[in-house]
């Protein structure tokens, strides 16, 4: 199986595969992987690639060098298929652009997480992002070859690290640290002689560190080179802070004040229900002491436990003054670094030692912790913070078994009542007083899963001429909503996807544990195991009498799945054995309760007495009317006899 490239243009050209530096051959050769590596997955074509390297001295046969830089490249890869990693494109040739392992994208998306924080006033973000943004760079861009093309892309690309640097040192700034940015900025200038507000940062950093004589011997300094090398004056900026600083400006001494880390995403403008459960978990969590309070939220996907959480956290927001950290730990590569570097700029090599770092750090400290998407206790104990001051929350789709010091909550859907007044938040209160019972019917079909609820509302608020009529009509569940489904579906076992698919296909509220087994032809036992892991995953809920429900949105989903990977035969299989399963137990029941016990069918349930038949009976009965419908017209299911049965029974009119 292919590994997984990685690739750097910030310095030299370099590629692993894995964790082998993968052997890249000639600089011409090199030059070809550099040009497609930058032009970010478009094509280049023959005519680019010999342009960019030889320029106007193109040798003969040229195109065919290009050819056979571009193959030997591909079996550097481990990949001869020109339809994968490096393809051949009318002509040309493209990197694939879904790589996502390079340096220089993810610097990118650093400076993009940078400039978002400081808009929010999260300085301690940006220096985070600044300083991981940086550290990518390892010398001049795309080191050791060369051509008018790399030439221009390093005169593109010095600027974005020049800024980058700038914009560190002025983040150190806000956050009172002043002598790492006076480190920052000295090669900077050295580097940039001419350049302005590196100086303009400087002049502010020694001057802040008690350092006032040399800001001002700067500005001479900036002054006189200005004058010999530009015959001008310093720029206004420059001349306005050695103004400030000759007359001791106040607003010099004082920086802004340190803003603590604020990380949790915005809380929903529409959030609605669990007032109960939220006002509970919100006294939990403030009620610190010697002992961290951590609470868990796990659910079925889509049941809101991401969004509770977030808003569980501006609720008690002020009682942390030090920090709320929100870390989704489905996306973060390396959580415990990500947090350590809010406190300290050093982080140790050594796992063992982060921990007791991270521990001896917030050990008093009044900050709120949240870890989204947890999966494994392993994954979240290393992230614990220390006692006398944080609190936790935790969300994941199961209970983390082993973290017994955390208080678990199972998230529902919401009530009828709390679903309608979501509903009413997105779509409009005027559109739900008109037509209120069909607003409860749109609400109802979303079982109070609040992103079938959001997705289904959201579409009805796009089309202001919908009545909810005739939303009703054109909105099926199953339509909406699947992302948040098909990802969980696909993280289960095979065997309890599986399950779920096939017994998603039979109609009724509800099935026992043994109508369940006879319909995925297994024992008794072995349905139960299956049953109950997918209980503790919330695909279904346990209820009384080994009765499992699957709610209505999750049975059209998982029905649909069935139809499509398990196929139209085996959900047909699945209705034909319950039905012969509803056959025989019918059989057997309508003879118990006649109190005959002749002519057993060996397919069913036994009932030890004529009133167990009877229970039995009268509580089936709606299920096996609804599955004889579905399998009427199924070759080997005998549905004609489970309806003369059902339609013989003695008080069928009750």
């Amino acid at each position: 199986m292919r590994g997984e490239l990685r690739f750097e243009v910030l310095g030299p050209l370099r590629a692993w595969m894995d964790k082998t530096e993968v052997d890249l051959g000639t600089p011409r050769q090199r030059a070809v992987l550099g040009l497609l590596l930058l032009r970010d997955g478009a094509v280049a074509t023959q005519a680019d690639l010999v342009s960019a390297i030889w320029g106007n001295s193109a040798p003969p046969g040229v195109s065919g060098m290009v050819r056979s830089y571009v193959s030997r490249l591909r079996r550097a890869f481990g990949d001869g298929r020109p339809a994968t990693t490096l393809r051949t494109v009318g002509g040309g040739y493209a990197l694939s652009s879904d790589l996502g392992n390079l340096d220089l994208a993810a610097f990118q998306r650093r400076i993009d997480l940078a400039r978002e924080a400081r808009r929010g006033g999260d300085f301690e973000a940006q220096s985070l992002e600044l300083r991981a943004a940086l550290s990518l760079w390892q010398g001049t861009p795309l080191a050791g070859i060369h051509g008018e093309y790399v030439e221009a892309e390093r005169v593109r690309l010095a600027p974005l690290r020049l800024a980058a640097t700038e914009d560190l040192a002025e983040a150190d700034l806000e956050l009172g640290r002043h002598a790492e940015a006076v480190a920052g900025l000295l090669p900077l200038i050295k580097e940039h002689p001419l350049r302005e507000r590196p100086r303009e940062l400087l002049m502010l950093a020694l001057y802040r560190s008690g350092r006032q004589a040399e800001a001002l011997t700067l500005y001479q300094d900036s002054q006189r080179l200005f004058a010999d090398e530009l015959g001008i004056d310093p720029g206004p900026e420059l001349q306005r802070m050695q103004q400030r600083i000759l007359r001791s400006d106040p607003g010099l001494t004082v920086s802004e004040p340190v803003r603590r880390p604020a990380q949790l995403p915005p809380d929903l403008a529409a959030f609605a229900g669990r007032d109960d459960l939220v006002g509970q978990l919100a006294a939990t969590l403030t009620n610190t002491g010697a002992t961290t309070p951590i609470i868990g939220l796990t659910g079925l996907a889509g049941v809101g436990k991401t969004a509770t959480a977030i808003h569980i956290g501006h609720k008690v927001a002020e009682a942390f003054p030090d920090g709320q950290y929100f870390v989704n730990l489905e996306s973060t590569a390396d959580p415990l670094a990500v947090l350590l570097r809010s406190f300290t700029a050093t982080v140790p090599d050594s796992r063992a030692e982060r921990v007791a770092l991270w521990r001896s750090l917030t050990t008093g400290r009044p900050i709120l912790l949240v870890l989204d998407n947890a999966t494994d206790i392993e994954q979240v104990h290393s992230l614990l913070p220390g006692s006398n001051g944080p609190a936790v929350i935790i969300t994941s789709r199961h209970r983390l078994s082993g973290l017994t010091c955390a208080a678990w909550h199972a998230l529902t859907g919401l009530s009828e009542e709390d679903s309608v007044e979501l509903f009413s938040h997105i779509v409009g209160a005027e559109r739900i007083r008109t037509e209120p019972e069909e607003a409860r019917l749109l609400a109802r079909r979303t079982a109070g899963l609040p992103h079938l609820l959001h997705t289904n509302a959201a579409r009805v608020a796009a089309r202001p001429g919908w009545s909810l009529r005739t939303a009703l009509k054109r909105l099926r569940t199953v339509e909406v909503g699947m992302d948040a489904y098909e990802a969980a579906l696909h993280d289960l076992p095979t065997k309890q996807a599986r399950a779920l698919r096939l017994l998603a296909v039979p109609d009724g509220p509800d099935i026992s544990l043994t109508a369940a087994a006879a319909a995925l032809d297994l024992s008794v036992d072995e349905a139960e195991d299956l049953l109950e892991a997918l209980a503790d995953s919330h695909f279904v809920e346990s209820g009384p009498g080994d009765h499992y429900r699957l709610l209505t949105p999750i049975r059209d989903f998982a029905r649909s799945r069935a139809y499509a990977l398990d196929g139209e035969r085996a959900c047909h299989d699945v209705l034909a054995r319950l039905v012969k399963f509803y056959a025989a137990t019918a059989h057997n029941a309508l003879q118990r309760a006649a109190t005959k016990e002749d002519s057993t069918e060996a397919d069913g349930l036994t009932f030890a007495s004529a009133a167990a038949a009877r229970t039995w009976l009268l509580a089936e009965r709606s299920k096996l009317r609804a599955t004889a419908s579905q399998a009427a017209g199924i070759p080997d299911a005998p549905a004609e006899a489970l309806g003369a049965l059902i339609d013989g029974w003695p008080g069928n009119n009750a």
